[in-house]
């Protein structure tokens, strides 16, 4: 049923002349006219209909969305690279309110309830940001907070939290990441231990992206003495409690518009009710929701690839050398097709796994196959166009040169190489047992 009015309301998005952010009491209301006051046209129909997962309606989606990046975001892309933050309350007010926080989250609580198919479709989209740190952020709201929340929380949890996150009134981040706890989920060390009807936090969090601005974090602690896979519980988490302390904004190589931070907790009293499902079924939780997150940074990432090729090719078809265009000398065009070449390869992986997993199936292993994938393609295309812009690319002026260095997180968060090669192993029944 919800499924079935989230899909209503998209044809109300899409069959609308203005933007629309749907809300399950009132119907539709309408997004800031800034945004966009022309009627939504779109070639849609002629793409839809030879496309794997995409229908008209996803790809009427992604064009609303793009209008959004072109007049909301892109304009001021350079400003919040140069300040290492962007104004995350102001950009996820614009995204929720027009319904792109909450795609496929229940309509009960702001979201349009429709597949995972049109997460991507969107993640695919926000490709098109001139940073990666800006779309990385938006996907720790949108896939990596928020799902355990949506699919295992209490309903006065969900009201709290989930619908304030999905109409973008609530900056929301993830403490996952330990200083000595990484990739190895299951080593880390923050303590929430129970007195009454409270728990009482202490440890620390690293790499929070969002932390400086977040409202809440969806926060893994240890809430017991148990086995490291049985142990460990989500909790949310209000930044303004006493005791929480933001360290330190941490300075990076690369998504310098993203904030990330270190956050302490010293003795933070949080209700029980907090909670999100069963204690101890944290690390549970936050595996299961790591095949979107991977599925969701493989789809921002692609289209970030593709952009970068194809203004390498604008550059070197009007770059010479040699009284000849870059273009023209056969290492670089062979070089740009046989990228462009493992692109679709890697889009028709993600396609594949998506259209498997709206199906209810485990694609564990396909996720961990296209992020590992993706990370180590991303380098290559960073790389190998970075090296066709010649002294031009080794200045910030050119998005290449910005994806070159942002890019290079793709092999290390979220779960770094190793462990998807790990992952996959196992899968494939080939990983040494202890």
């Amino acid at each position: 049923m919800a499924l079935r009015e989230g899909a209503l309301r998209l044809n109300l998005l899409l069959n609308s002349r203005t933007f629309y952010k749907f809300n399950s009491s009132v119907g539709v209301r309408s997004l800031s006219e800034n945004v966009s006051s022309t009627p939504v046209t779109s070639s849609a129909p002629e793409i839809a209909g030879d496309h794997l997962i995409y229908t008209q309606e996803h790809f009427a989606l992604k064009e609303s969305l793009r209008k959004i990046i072109d007049q909301e975001i892109n304009p001021h892309v350079e400003q919040w690279e140069a300040e290492g933050i962007f104004p995350a309350h102001k950009v996820f007010k614009i995204l929720g309110s027009a319904g792109f926080l909450g795609v496929n989250k229940p309509v009960e609580y702001g979201g349009l309830g429709l597949d995972y198919s049109y997460s991507v479709a969107v993640a695919e989209e926000l490709g098109h940001i001139r940073c990666g740190g800006i779309p990385m952020a938006i996907g720790v709201q949108t896939d990596m907070t928020t799902p355990a929340l949506a699919r295992f929380g209490s309903a006065e949890l969900k009201q709290e939290f989930l619908l304030p996150s999905i109409m973008g009134d609530k900056v929301a981040c993830l403490g996952v990441s330990e200083v000595g706890a990484g990739s190895d989920v299951s080593s880390i060390m923050t303590k929430a231990v129970r007195k009454g009807d409270e728990y009482v936090i202490n440890g620390g969090k690293m790499w929070t992206t969002n932390g400086t601005q977040a409202d809440w974090i969806c926060l893994l602690a240890n809430t017991s003495d148990g086995p490291p896979h049985r142990n460990k519980s989500l909790i949310c988490v209000p930044m303004n409690l006493p005791g929480v302390q933001i360290a330190r904004k941490i300075e990076k190589l690369g998504m310098w518009s993203s904030d990330t931070a270190e956050v302490f907790f010293d003795d933070v009293h949080v209700p029980c009710k907090n909670i999100i499902g069963q204690e101890g079924m944290g690390f549970t939780y936050q595996m299961l929701q790591f095949q979107e997150e991977r599925l969701w940074a493989v789809a921002n990432i692609l289209t970030m690839m593709e952009n970068v090729i194809q203004e390498t090719i604008q550059y070197t078809r009007q770059r010479k050398i040699f009284k000849r265009p870059v273009l023209h000398h056969q290492s670089v065009h062979f070089r740009l097709a046989e990228l462009q070449t493992e692109v679709e390869l890697l889009r028709a992986l993600l396609h594949c796994a998506t259209a498997l997993y709206i199906k209810g199936n485990d694609v564990t292993k396909l996720a961990s196959m296209a992020k590992l994938k993706g990370g180590r393609l991303a380098r290559e295309v960073g790389d190998s166009c970075l090296q066709f812009w010649g002294g031009m690319g080794f200045t910030s002026d050119v998005l290449v040169s910005r994806f070159y260095r942002d890019s290079r997180l793709m092999s290390i968060g979220g779960g770094a190489d190793e462990v998807m090669l790990g992952i996959i192993c196992k899968y494939m029944d080939i990983l040494p047992k202890n």
